[in-house]
């Protein structure tokens, strides 16, 4: 271990949480492993990452009002930046105010879209501690995207190192123990000047923060959909696999559309039949069944979310059926459940279903989601590599760990006592 982390593989304990209360356990043989997306340049980084720079002299917290933080943008203090040449190799990087940056205006994000983003989380523990979410699969996802769009990528631990820096710097704006988290967004972007349509010959990558609340105004409550049979997101052979910045401009228009009419958000179809799920606009999707769960395959045209694939491993853990293939429409309105998967929404009900103009929430009825009980459905899961009291914690106050909120009313009753990791 270096800088005062130690290694993930290490055994893994369960941590406190601010909805449900955990024991310590011993992690067993009986639970389940957390594999790493693969990447042909990616080794093991686990938690090995050097320790940033203190950038703030005080623990207080920024004082804004936590309890309507909503998900929008709010200035912090600092952000990273790494820059790349024509040699592909990424400068050490460093911490500079928040603020605007320098672009030429043939820059080639500006020109031709080459940009990726990536979006992850720092939540506050009670005891002051921060977590990361998984933030190594970030930059496996980040390197695997620059590969389609012939960019070059930080090392996975430079990724995981800016992103502890980032965090860091700005831990001031970390909210309060379950009054929100710190979004963290990654950028690389080509910021070269290019005229002609080719790879940039310089790049930029960059990290900025803001704190946040629910992403969907309803919070817990169940999201009201509308399936979009007119616009696609993706098609075969494009770019819907990695998270490029000219996937999310697509969705806008129907978006809107569906927002000015009372929906949180829209779902896509396959852009071939047009009659099987995709995403929503910023979230992967999942249909219960009875013990069977059932989620769009990863085919190139839909975004290997890291909280879905948290997801299909705790279901599977807990002894669900989980799919991954073509889902219809038809499955979806005779669902018992669905429920929508990503960083920013974390786990959110779906209530209903609008398709061709005819409304279905069957599903709601089948599952009850009354005010009082929705936080006990709630079970916050953090690990960390040894308990608060343990010697290896970060001196930073930086656990390399993981936090993953369950929201969906049948897998919380299954989790929500206890999670053995192995």
């Amino acid at each position: 271990s270096s800088g005062g982390f130690t290694s993930c593989h290490h055994p893994w304990h369960l941590t406190d949480s601010p909805f449900v209360t955990f024991s310590w356990l011993q992690i067993q043989t009986r639970g389940y492993s957390m594999p790493t997306l693969h990447h042909k340049d990616h080794t093991a980084v686990g938690c090995q990452a050097s320790v940033a720079t203190k950038y703030m002299e005080t623990d207080d917290i920024v004082d804004l009002d936590w309890e309507n933080l909503g998900f929008g943008l709010v200035d912090t203090d600092f952000m990273y930046m790494a820059k790349c040449g024509p040699d592909g190799n990424f400068s050490n990087g460093e911490i500079l105010p928040f603020g605007p940056i320098a672009l030429s205006p043939s820059a080639g994000v500006l020109n031709y879209g080459q940009g990726l983003f990536e979006g992850l989380k720092a939540y506050r523990k009670t005891d002051g501690y921060i977590l990361l979410f998984r933030p190594e699969e970030n930059a496996v996802r980040m390197k695997n995207g620059s590969d389609r769009m012939c960019m070059p990528a930080p090392s996975v631990e430079q990724f995981v190192d800016a992103v502890k820096q980032t965090v860091l710097a700005n831990k001031r704006w970390v909210p309060p123990t379950g009054k929100g988290s710190l979004y963290i967004r990654p950028l690389l972007i080509g910021s070269g000047a290019i005229l002609g349509l080719a790879p940039a010959p310089e790049y930029t990558f960059l990290i900025y923060v803001s704190p946040v609340g629910n992403y969907f105004k309803e919070g817990l409550a169940p999201i009201n959909l509308i399936i979009e049979d007119n616009f696609h997101r993706a098609a075969p052979g494009g770019t819907g696999g990695v998270k490029t910045i000219g996937n999310y401009a697509s969705v806008l228009k129907a978006q809107r559309t569906a927002k000015e009419k009372g929906y949180s958000d829209v779902l896509y179809l396959d852009a071939v039949h047009n009659k099987y799920l995709e995403e929503v606009s910023s979230c992967n999707i999942f249909v219960v069944k009875g013990n069977a769960i059932s989620t769009p395959a990863i085919e190139g045209t839909i975004l290997p979310g890291i909280t879905r694939k948290s997801i299909i491993e705790v279901a599977e853990s807990k002894g669900y059926k989980v799919e991954e293939r073509h889902v219809s429409v038809d499955e979806l309105l005779d669902a018992d459940e669905v429920f929508c998967t990503g960083t920013a929404v974390v786990v959110s009900p779906v209530g209903s279903i609008t398709y061709k103009g005819k409304s279905s929430s069957a599903f709601q009825g089948r599952v009850r989601w009354q005010p009082r009980s929705r936080r006990g459905l709630t079970a916050a899961i953090h690990l960390a590599d040894k308990p608060p009291d343990g010697p290896h914690r970060g001196s930073d106050g930086l656990d390399c760990a993981t936090e993953l909120s369950i929201a969906s009313p049948i897998l919380a009753r299954q989790i929500s006592r206890t999670l053995l990791w192995q």
